[in-house]
């Protein structure tokens, strides 16, 4: 019988844990009672009730696994390091929030007996705030050109992966993986399907504007070189007009000596234009160091703290 997983990372969950572990378990139950499924829960250091709740799950049910990480180590590594953790023929990366539906796990089993090893579920539509969905639809466009791995769009890393995919990324060393450029780089062969983003079910999300800049950042600064290259051509250019207009100045000041008057206006714009490039150009060129110095740091991905339901049958 293959097993199937379905790889859970989790925090401040407290008002959706116990709808989603009936919802999942009744699909495979209901569903796909030919396969044997483990869902498997990655609390990533949570301030409510989950892991108390957690804990009650995998007492009734021992197909519920989990891990609770000793500290939080971000929305981004959490996923991965879910996947890496799972043990099924296949493993299903699914958010707590209800936000990528449930029932759309039949279809990723469908296409995954059909050949596919990575199916990729991508939205093309969603419930969520319009503008915060146009927002991240600029950002792939922009972040699409400037990659050198061709991205997936409107992607959140809800999906299917093969065990042999999973084995690929127990490979990668990396202390801050981005996941989702992680997957288009190495399953160059995924199938996308499409699906409606839902209204998150209960609770607040967690992610604010800095949780998406760091996000986006780290998927800047690990898969494009775009950056950098931007500011040379852009420091050159604003170099050659520089030149161009103290050229033009000094020529209209040598030839009208007594009648030309610059004034002061020029200069402080001047200032102000190049000193406000300067500051974004060492930003940009600090966020490259930075990530360079997490990876060199090799600091482990995640702690674990505990570990529940993982002696039942020789798992890792």
């Amino acid at each position: 019988m293959k097993k199937i997983s379905v790889a859970i990372p989790c925090y401040n969950e407290e008002d959706n844990l116990d709808l989603l572990y009936t919802t999942v378990s009744g699909i495979f139950k209901q569903e796909l009672p030919e396969y044997d499924y483990e869902i498997l829960i990655i609390d990533n250091k949570s301030k409510d009730r989950s892991r108390e709740i957690i804990r009650d799950l995998c007492a009734k049910d021992k197909h519920v696994k989990a891990i609770f990480n000793y500290v939080n180590c971000g929305p981004n590594t959490n996923p991965f390091f879910a996947l890496r953790e799972s043990d099924g023929d296949c493993t299903i990366l699914l958010y707590a929030d209800f936000q990528e539906p449930v029932e759309m796990i039949p279809v990723m089993v469908r296409k995954w007996e059909e050949g596919n090893k990575v199916v990729c579920m991508v939205k093309n539509k969603s419930e969520e705030n319009r503008f915060v969905y146009l927002a991240r639809e600029f950002y792939y466009r922009v972040f699409a050109r400037m990659s050198q791995v061709e991205q997936v769009k409107q992607f959140t890393g809800y999906g299917l992966y093969d065990k042999s995919f999973i084995e690929v990324i127990r490979k990668i060393d990396d202390p801050t993986p981005f996941i989702k450029g992680i997957i288009a780089e190495y399953a160059p062969d995924r199938i996308e399907v499409n699906y409606t983003q839902q209204k998150r079910m209960g609770g607040k999300s967690s992610l604010n504007f800095w949780g998406y800049y760091d996000s986006a950042m780290l998927s800047f600064t690990s898969y494009t070189r775009g950056g950098l290259r931007v500011t040379s051509i852009v420091g050159f250019v604003i170099a050659c007009v520089s030149f161009i207009i103290a050229a033009i100045y000094l020529i209209l000041k040598l030839t009208n000596w007594n009648t030309f008057s610059a004034g002061n206006i020029p200069i402080l714009l001047s200032v102000l234009f190049f000193g406000g490039c300067q500051f974004v150009f060492i930003g940009l060129l600090g966020e490259y160091i930075m990530s360079i110095n997490r990876r060199v740091i090799n600091r482990p991905m995640v702690v674990e703290e505990e570990r529940i339901n993982f002696d039942n049958s020789g798992d890792k």
